[in-house]
């Protein structure tokens, strides 16, 4: 693809690991797992527990939700990144929370770890632009009928302000099936790994929004390549005022981590016997 200066391979044969805490995005497998917005403080500090002892690395949880309806809860703002910031102390998970006004990157960065930039927000320039000042890292969704070029262009914003911590997400995008909420493009795994250093996770929760495909699209994220999954769980998801179809109920993501550490391992030696061949080969 041409015009990719900064994220192309070309530009770098080496995979970008990007420090997160403890967490090292593009070397461990990454989960990142939680509510799709922060509605009170028993609900996200429950919810951090229990995917914490499930084993996510990170946690989730949108303060500012854009929503297809104005009617439809929109986030508790400055209150939910408190919340968020109470969760982290109780639990040591860093952050990832959305930002979607270029206005509020800087004081949400107080309180964000990961500063996600949604779909709709793939290609808002300004937003993206600030977010690259800002130095945080940065997990970049693709938008809902973006293509690949695109999305890596949408990056190329953020790292030429100097930033190079981005994370790439395939979330599912808009096609004629309707069946799901998206369709999830697992090719774009293996494709963006052959264009970009950059590391590149899935959303099964948005490519789906069934929560009964989302344990198979995690498995699928996983053979494909990716580095990591973004997952939504809440304690008690029929009560979930946002996304309530596709949220796992911690039991479920506790298993889905179960399978998912038993594939990454699978995973771990079919690359070595893969490497092993080639350098017979060569």
């Amino acid at each position: 693809m041409t015009g990719l200066k900064l994220s192309s391979r070309s530009n770098k044969k080496t995979d970008t690991i990007i420090s997160i805490g403890n967490v090292k995005v593009g070397k461990d497998f990454t989960v990142i797992a939680g509510p799709c917005a922060v509605e009170n403080e028993k609900q996200l500090i429950e919810t951090a527990i229990a995917v914490k002892k499930a084993g996510a690395n990170m946690l989730r949880g949108g303060a500012f939700k854009p929503r297809t309806s104005p009617y439809a809860f929109q986030g508790l703002g400055l209150k939910g990144l408190k919340i968020l910031e109470k969760a982290k102390k109780e639990t040591g998970l860093p952050i990832v929370t959305e930002v979607t006004d270029p206005r509020d990157v800087t004081w949400v960065s107080e309180y964000a770890d990961v500063l996600q930039i949604g779909a709709r927000n793939m290609q808002n320039f300004t937003l993206l632009t600030e977010a690259g000042k800002s130095k945080k890292p940065v997990l970049l969704k693709r938008g809902m009928y973006s293509t690949l070029s695109e999305l890596l262009n949408c990056a190329e914003y953020i790292l030429s302000e100097g930033n190079p911590n981005v994370i790439l997400c395939e979330r599912g995008i808009r096609t004629i099936e309707t069946y799901t909420r998206n369709t999830m493009d697992i090719s774009s795994v293996p494709a963006l790994k052959e264009l970009t250093h950059l590391p590149v996770i899935t959303d099964p929760s948005h490519g789906t929004g069934r929560v009964n495909l989302i344990k198979p699209m995690c498995l699928a994220s996983i053979a494909a390549g990716a580095d990591g999954f973004i997952v939504e769980v809440h304690y008690n998801p029929c009560e979930a005022l946002c996304d309530k179809e596709q949220a796992l109920s911690p039991k479920q993501f506790e298993i889905i981590m179960k399978s998912s550490k038993f594939l990454c391992e699978s995973m771990k030696r079919i690359n070595e016997i893969e490497n092993e061949y080639h350098s017979q080969t060569i």
